[in-house]
């Protein structure tokens, strides 16, 4: 029976002093203890484990039991008595085990660990681990390091619930265990706050790097994937909470605020392997900007922030973050950008944005990235706020600064619907210059003139596809009406009359030749489908299109024909507007050359 032969070993041992104990003494304790737990004798186990007598036994093998001890509390059901006793054994273990070996067998436990019972396991053995921890003497921040380090990168495989429902369910148990290994922490935190507290030169700064490394961590994973926002119907939202204990440590060891404008303060590893260096470096500023989402969004932590700070200097600040956060193609990780970003914006008054901060190169890659997100993300409404942030954006900087980025965007959207919204907005900014009293010198004159070279012209000429700019097109063209109209020949505030030659031979000119051509291929094209369709007497032939190298749905001919009376009709409204301005031209000429006869 497994309980006699366990007893045989533990009388065995009871005459031997410590430093006799042998290897075949641990294996023989490790099987009989083992088969106890397995054929359901856990209580008797236990009752050999209390025995003041076995003291010293236990303290030198009782940490071989980590590994079946957890298998069975796992085998046995919550209200099962032989489970209690189990978790009666594990808590023994822990108080009378040495230190250092049952350390490396819970840490061995947790590592071992995978799928489903990650969260299990590590929530089971936190406990043990923060009561074996506290005891350590030598190396405490390092093990302190280590468990933590282990603890995280045992729970980053897991997916992250997102959605109210999934936070609910809490199906893997991450959601519990994030905050479990918060309060694991916190003695430890208790413990760098208190040496801080005794002396402002606080010597002792391995733990207190340690933990600041677990929060690094922390903010990549789970918080900078989780929905953050509070959700109806869950009354304390359980990322909120872990977010709120994360700012909480980060502020305790005064690393909060330099971390937000300092970036990452403490000591980075040096590593002679470029790849490990610059994952170190992509890790840490994920961290970062899911720290400034924190504050500045979410508003955790930020009765700590000192309101000295401008809203351009704090903009600033974050710009750095947003763009990481909007190169990323997750919805989480792209809202949380957009939301700094738009708040970040919000903070500050129209026009207030000196010019100057175009010379920082993220305030030019930042726009990029929202022209990116605007033309190419799946998501419709993450779409549509990167565009109305794109125009609070322009808002908020001065006349010299709008140019600047109109000019910069202008050169490097290559989208047709960009480049027209752009000249809709340089449009606005020239009415604005002509309606107010003061004189704007950057969208009056010859930094018009410059502006217009690049508005008022084909990209390739007269053979430029008409239809895929046609936004662009349309654009240029109400522009161009507008100055035609708005800007008298003897007033020429704008500048526009002095280059009318130029825009007609770069512009006006081509566009004629391009539409003329355009429209006689495709009534060329509608004229072939429909005698094509006579010929094989029925509507219904197929054909493949592919566009971009990717095969599209089948069509029909009637689809097909459907699709170039579209064309059709997007030339004849280019054609409409192109003959007005045209007119407008020939009239305000003739007008002036009959005031001069």
């Amino acid at each position: 029976m497994a309980v006699d032969e366990l007893q045989a070993i533990i009388q065995r041992c009871q005459i031997l002093e410590e430093a006799d104990f042998k290897g075949e003494d641990f294996n023989l304790f490790l099987v009989a203890g083992q088969k106890c737990l397995e054929d359901g004798y856990a209580a008797q186990l236990l009752e050999v484990i209390q025995n003041e007598k076995n003291k010293v036994i236990i303290k030198n093998m009782g940490w071989n039991l980590i590994s079946p001890l957890v298998r069975c509390i796992f085998m046995y059901k919550q209200e099962d008595d032989k489970r209690k006793h189990c978790l009666r054994i594990l808590d023994h273990l822990a108080q009378l085990c040495n230190p250092k070996e049952l350390f490396l067998g819970l840490l061995e436990q947790i590592e071992q660990t995978s799928g489903d019972q990650v969260c299990q396991t590590v929530m089971l053995l936190l406990q043990p681990l923060q009561t074996v921890l506290l005891k350590l003497q030598n190396k405490k921040a390092y093990s302190v390091g280590l468990s933590l380090a282990m603890i995280m990168n045992q729970l980053t495989p897991l997916p992250v619930p997102y959605t109210k429902q999934q936070i609910q369910e809490d199906k893997l148990g991450l959601c519990r265990c994030c905050n479990a290994v918060v309060d694991f922490a916190k003695p430890f935190v208790n413990e760098v706050v208190k040496n801080m507290e005794k002396s402002s030169e606080y010597d002792d700064m391995e733990l207190k790097e340690e933990l600041l490394k677990f929060c690094m961590k922390s903010l990549k994973y789970p918080l900078l994937t989780a929905q953050l926002e509070q959700l109806e119907g869950i009354e304390e939202h359980p990322f909120r909470h872990f977010a709120t204990e994360i700012i909480d440590i980060l502020w305790n060891i005064r690393e909060l605020i330099p971390l937000v404008f300092l970036h990452h303060k403490g000591k980075s590893p040096h590593w002679e392997n470029q790849e490990f260096a610059d994952i170190e470096r992509k890790n840490s500023a994920d961290s970062l900007a899911c720290l400034s989402y924190l504050m500045f969004v979410q508003h955790f932590g930020i009765e700590c922030f000192p309101v000295v700070f401008s809203p351009s200097y704090l903009l600033l600040c974050n710009m750095t973050h947003i763009e990481v956060l909007l190169k990323r193609t997750e919805e989480s990780m792209l809202s949380k950008g957009l939301d700094l970003f738009e708040s970040s914006l919000l903070r500050m008054e129209d026009n207030s944005l000196l010019h100057d901060y175009l010379e920082f190169k993220d305030f030019i890659n930042v726009p990029q990235d929202l022209v990116k997100i605007m033309t190419l993300c799946p998501m419709e409404h993450l779409r549509k706020k990167s565009l109305g942030i794109l125009q609070l954006f322009i808002n908020k900087f001065d006349t010299e600064g709008k140019y600047t980025l109109f000019r910069c965007l202008l050169k490097t959207s290559n989208h047709a619907g960009v480049e027209g919204y752009i000249i809709k907005n340089i449009k606005d900014q020239i009415h604005l210059s002509l309606t107010k009293e003061y004189d704007n010198v950057w969208f009056t004159g010859h930094h018009l003139i410059s502006l217009l070279d690049l508005v008022l012209s084909l990209p390739e000429g007269a053979e430029t596809d008409l239809l895929q700019n046609s936004d662009r097109i349309m654009a240029s063209l109400n522009l161009l009406r507008y100055l035609v109209i708005k800007d008298c020949e003897s007033d020429n505030q704008t500048g526009v009359w002095t280059t009318l030659t130029k825009i007609e031979q770069n512009f006006l000119k081509p566009l004629r030749v391009g539409l003329n051509m355009s429209k006689a291929h495709y009534e060329a094209e509608i004229k072939n489908k429909k005698e094509n369709r006579k010929e094989a007497h029925s509507s219904n032939t197929v054909c493949s299109v592919t566009v971009s190298g990717e095969k599209m749905p089948a069509m029909t001919t009637g689809m097909q024909l459907q699709v170039l009376h579209s064309a059709l009709f997007t030339f004849d409204l280019i054609e409409s507007v192109l003959a007005r301005v045209e007119e407008l031209i020939e009239v305000k000429i003739k007008a002036v050359m009959d005031e001069n006869s």
